[in-house]
């Protein structure tokens, strides 16, 4: 096990500033125009590809970096540059991570290459968790995933929505519902393969932020993947069936459900990306207040704007800490006891909606205008408290957990 340390090591250090030379060079000179065209940035998909960032082997590099900062470190220096891009770039992460948490060792081989696809031929892939009504109440899924015995194939008929690469993506990973008596507890993970017929994308949304990350609704009409495609196989659900069953006549407590599995290993990764934005936004604003003059000074001068951007580095350090201890307690199976995951990502996404709402206000009616790239990153920084669980949702996760309550 890793000693948690706030140092990184050389080789992290390199990596980190690799990622940061790209960010600058690569993804911000191209973040305003592919947040005006609100389409996927596939040549800067493809520029990731090429050198080696948008890959399945540095992905599970950082994945499995004994420290657990690999991943939080490249999703903050990537989110500095902009959240939209980083998005497209890292969204496919999402359901690799599904196949990691769920799936048998055969599926992880043969799914999540297919995800990234190549440096001459980029693919991207979506996890499809939420629908239309069911967000945060996972329990009121729809989407239904019946076993037809006879050909060994399952048949999922529902309707998918904020579905990040839903419908343009190569592999699909869908969360359906295969005993609704259950509730949350008899949820499946399943792999849409590539060209699997029924499969389509609904409507594509027009989004307040992270314009530049296809979000759309995808349509399961009686689609039919192999009985293999169930993420854990056939045995390993029938058991936890079985004892979700056993609990429930016993009035027992909660058995956690596939989607709660990827969140649970995700969140801290958000709250990363959160940093990452907030930070972005807190630089600019420094820089603002160093060299704009009012009253024969700079704005910096003036404690109302001191004391601001005081607070704002404050809290992204802080965030940026509860991050990184719930990255190394994930990866060193420390138990989250007090909601650690749920604590880093609920401060760093509120932080970054905090700390970008204060950059526009340093910046004036400049950071109002696109022009200066506060205003876009305060539009990005709102998806934070929204995806993966609300901040309600993540205070609800804390307090029932402080609670000794089950999380449902």
């Amino acid at each position: 096990m890793a000693e948690f340390t706030m140092e990184l090591s050389d080789e992290q250090k390199e990596v980190r500033d690799w990622l940061h030379g790209f960010a600058a060079d690569v993804i911000r000179p191209a973040a305003a125009e592919w947040d005006e065209r609100e389409e996927t940035p596939w040549p800067v998909i493809q520029e990731a590809a090429k050198v080696g960032i948008y890959s399945l082997d540095f992905y599970a590099q950082q994945y499995f970096d004994p420290t657990g900062l690999g991943i939080p470190m490249a999703m903050e220096e990537l989110f500095w540059g902009d959240a939209g891009i980083a998005l497209s770039i890292v969204g496919t992460g999402l359901a690799a991570v599904g196949v990691l948490a769920n799936g048998t060792e055969e599926q992880i081989g043969t799914w999540i290459p297919q995800m990234y696809g190549d440096a001459n031929d980029v693919k991207v892939a979506a996890f499809c968790s939420s629908e239309p009504d069911a967000g945060s109440d996972v329990a009121s899924m729809r989407t239904r995933a019946v076993y037809d015995e006879a050909k060994d194939e399952w048949v999922l008929s529902g309707t998918k929505t904020w579905a990040t690469n839903g419908g343009i993506a190569n592999v699909h990973v869908v969360v359906a519902v295969v005993d609704p008596d259950l509730g949350s507890k008899g949820h499946a993970s399943f792999i849409v393969p590539p060209g699997t017929q029924g499969l389509s994308q609904g409507q594509k949304f027009k989004k307040h932020g992270i314009r530049a990350s296809h979000t759309a609704e995808v349509v399961l009409d009686n689609v039919r993947v192999p009985g293999s495609c169930l993420l854990g196989g056939k045995e390993k659900l029938d058991a936890r069936l079985a004892r979700a069953r056993e609990k429930a006549a016993k009035g027992g407590e909660r058995v956690k459900n596939a989607a709660m599995a990827t969140f649970e290993a995700s969140r801290p990764a958000v709250g990363a990306m959160a940093v990452g934005t907030a930070r972005a936004a807190y630089e600019v604003a420094l820089e603002y207040a160093q060299t704009r003059e009012q009253f024969g000074r700079p704005i910096i001068d003036n404690q109302g704007v001191a004391f601001q951007l005081a607070d704002m580095r404050t809290s992204i350090d802080a965030a940026r800490l509860l991050v990184w201890r719930a990255s190394w307690m994930a990866i060193n199976g420390k138990p989250f006891t007090a909601a650690e995951g749920s604590m880093s990502k609920l401060f760093a996404s509120e932080t970054a909606k905090k700390v970008t709402a204060q950059a526009v206000q340093i910046l004036g009616g400049n950071g109002y205008t696109r022009e200066y790239p506060v205003e876009r990153m305060h539009r990005d920084s709102a998806i934070y408290t929204i995806f993966e669980g609300t901040s309600e949702i993540q205070r609800l996760v804390i307090a029932r957990t402080l609670a000794g309550m089950p999380i449902r």
